[in-house]
């Protein structure tokens, strides 16, 4: 596909491009939706903001975690210049779950920080931004060649990838169908927000589905960089547990919502 292009002499990657165009799309979406749930939209920017610093360093982190096994190069170094080039190697990507976590983890500090009021309310918004961000990135991915699918009769073949493993085989478009996907959950979402649906719960139905389709779509993808334990992906390892905490978290706020209820009944006279 185009991996990059040239403009005024320098060479551009389109996985910048895309996920550029993805940041202002959820920016304009999240500042605009918070303005109408009459929330503070500026607050609403700057929790996107650090978020974004936390999916920069988690997406970091996480794929260094799946090259573990070669950690043991950074002591082998004679140099500083050959411990950043190696570092480089072993940081140097992206894993979106990394990302995401990463993130949360940001938002949240940031809430915590500056005392944030209605954080549920900042979240909802997040939940349909999310995955509209997360589009326009496997959109990028497909044009770069990255995060590609397995070898199969129907799909593209790329020819200037910088993975050179994806170069020369037709693949299957395993990006375009989860952009798709998340295109949909966009829509999806937004639609449960303007309802009020799930009202400062939205997040958490999010994660749930995203990791489910997202543990499908794992299937279909080639790339074997991405790190395996028992059988499985790192995120399809990470999707399992992302659903099984947001299935306890439904659980015990079903509990508490019947005790509460049971303890009303039982205060009325």
């Amino acid at each position: 596909m185009i991996g990059s292009f040239t403009l005024f002499g320098k060479e551009i990657g389109t996985y910048g491009v895309a996920a550029i165009i993805g940041i202002l799309a959820t920016g304009c979406f999240a500042y605009i939706k918070a303005m109408r749930n009459r929330l503070d939209e500026v607050r609403m920017v700057f929790m996107l903001l650090f978020s974004a610093i936390g999916v920069f360093v988690g997406g970091h982190i996480l794929y260094g975690i799946t090259n573990i096994q070669y950690i043991g190069l950074l002591f082998q170094a004679k140099n500083f210049t050959q411990w950043l080039n190696i570092a480089g190697m072993l940081f140097g990507g992206q894993v979106f779950y990394g990302g995401l976590l990463g993130g949360i983890a940001a938002a949240i500090i940031y809430a915590k920080a500056t005392k944030l009021e209605n954080l549920g309310g900042y979240a909802d918004i997040m939940a349909a931004g999310v995955p509209l961000f997360h589009t326009f990135g496997r959109i990028g991915c497909f044009l770069g060649g990255c995060c590609y699918g397995i070898e199969s009769s129907f799909g593209f073949t790329f020819h200037n990838s910088l993975i050179e493993s994806a170069n020369g085989v037709n693949r299957f478009p395993v990006q375009l169908f989860e952009a798709g996907f998340n295109l949909i959950l966009f829509f999806v979402m937004w639609a449960l927000l303007n309802k009020g649906i799930l009202k400062n719960k939205l997040f958490f139905l999010y994660l749930a589905v995203y990791s489910a389709g997202r543990f499908v779509l794992e299937f279909f993808r080639g790339d074997s960089y991405r790190g395996f334990l028992f059988g499985l992906s790192t995120s399809q390892i990470i999707a399992l547990m992302i659903i099984a905490t947001v299935l306890i978290y439904t659980a015990v706020c079903i509990a508490k919502g019947r005790n509460k209820k049971t303890e009303n009944q039982e205060q009325t006279p």
